[in-house]
């Protein structure tokens, strides 16, 4: 038997293929905020600058370990130069003072040149240092446009969720009204062809914006005003009412 329901229940369709519309739009609306493609963005860029940060870690670091290795051969030749100083002070051998004079002048020559290394290595420890403080910098200033933006986003879907909430107060208020049988063709309908119900407005289908040809305006005349029709050209369920041209 052909479904059936009056035409007040069946214009209810219109109403929850409206709803159902506005519910998709808001989906839509959700996953494409602008946000979303800023913060994948400023992910990108965060992760390049992590990256960078390790690298300027790695050198400060690498840095930071030669100067330790040059400081301890500092104060091994300094450690040396006393020894030496304290055994010249306390020979009375002219062969042994000569000798200890030689080397104490090596030493003191060595300790000079790595004076020398020493400084030039505090030089790019500090440089290092400096390198890594703009990077952590860079990546602290990323992320507190992560923090905006995720705040904005949040508000935003805090909005759209709001939205989708009253919507499907409503949609419940609707579905309660209408027969389970039209109501499951309704879901078949719109889930296989992306709409449900259709107006039928002056011979245009408001589904498919098309308008329907002679031969299928004129079975839908002849059908009762109770009879549920489908749309020739969209699939959906054609609701007729005083504005459908017939």
């Amino acid at each position: 038997m052909a479904l059936k329901a009056s035409p007040e229940i069946q214009a209810l369709l219109l109403d929850l293929q409206a709803i159902d519309t506005r519910l998709a739009q808001l989906e839509h609306r959700a996953k494409t905020l602008p946000e979303h493609a800023a913060l994948a963005e400023l992910g990108g860029q965060a992760d390049e600058l992590r990256k960078d940060l390790l690298e300027k870690l790695g050198s400060l670091e690498d840095a930071r370990i030669e100067l330790k290795r040059i400081e301890s051969d500092v104060e091994l030749v300094e450690a040396r130069i006393r020894r030496d100083t304290e055994r010249l002070d306390a020979s009375s051998s002219v062969k042994d003072v000569q000798g200890l004079e030689a080397e104490l002048t090596s030493l003191r020559k060595r300790q000079s040149d790595l004076e020398d290394i020493e400084l030039a290595v505090m030089e790019r420890v500090e440089e290092a240092e400096a390198a890594e403080r703009e990077a952590r910098t860079r990546l602290d200033d990323v992320a507190e446009k992560v923090k905006a933006l995720e705040a904005d986003r949040d508000a935003a879907l805090e909005g759209i969720r709001g939205e989708q909430q009253h919507a499907n107060a409503n949609r419940q208020t609707i579905v309660g009204r209408v027969p389970d049988d039209l109501l499951a063709l309704y879901e078949r309908q719109r889930e296989r062809y992306g709409a449900g119900a259709s107006l039928l407005q002056y011979g245009v289908s408001s589904a498919s914006g098309v308008k329907l040809n002679e031969s299928d305006l004129a079975e839908i005349r002849a059908a009762a005003p109770d009879d549920v029709l489908l749309c020739p050209t969209s699939n959906a369920i054609l609701v007729r009412t005083s504005e459908s041209g017939l």
